[in-house]
């Protein structure tokens, strides 16, 4: 079977796409303005709305969320028995900081108000830490449910990788104890190694 075409179709079939390209072409030409009109609006807005002072206000804003609680007995006894156990090892003396313990605070109070121990945004917290402090090496208990530091810090150290952590060569720890609306006591505790 052979195919054959009409010379008449195609210069009806042509007609046809030249004529789809110019409603075309005059639409795009049409759609350019107003679109021209809108980028340049938008350039003039940013010029105009971007100043110091809105830089200066994100920086004050930064500073509030470094947010150091006031410290807990809870708190002073779980660092004095850690320390502890490492004197025992002979391990160095781990020194407290303000920066480890706004990050221990700010991820015990995610476990909070999310109803769960977890080690989640670890990263963030040790990227903070290399950033801020220089760090060199992080680690990171977590815990809840218990109800005095001896016990918190006695499953810890039943724990191997817990232990570990302890037990491993840091310079500085601090930690944080919070309660949820039940009473229910959650740590975060991490170590750092600058």
């Amino acid at each position: 079977m052979k195919y054959a075409l009409s010379m008449n179709v195609i210069p009806t079939y042509f007609i046809k796409w030249r004529s789809h390209l110019t409603i075309k072409k005059n639409r795009k030409k049409q759609m350019k303005l107003p679109i021209r009109l809108c980028s340049i609006i938008s350039i003039v807005f940013l010029l105009v709305s971007c100043s110091a002072e809105d830089v200066d206000d994100t920086l004050s804003n930064t500073d509030k969320e470094f947010y150091i609680p006031k410290v807990k007995p809870i708190e002073t006894e779980i660092l004095e028995q850690i320390n502890a156990y490492r004197s025992s090892l002979q391990l160095s003396f781990l020194q407290p900081s303000s920066t480890i313990k706004s990050q221990a605070y700010l991820h015990t109070m995610y476990m909070v108000e999310s109803n769960t121990m977890s080690h989640d945004y670890f990263h963030t917290r040790r990227n903070y830490l290399v950033d801020s402090e220089g760090a060199t090496k992080v680690g990171e208990n977590v815990g809840y449910g218990y109800s005095s530091a001896a016990a918190v810090v006695d499953a810890w150290l039943k724990s191997e990788g817990h232990r570990r952590t302890i037990e491993g060569d840091f310079t500085h720890f601090d930690i944080s104890v919070e309660q949820n609306s039940e009473g229910v006591l959650y740590f975060t505790n991490i170590f750092m190694k600058n």
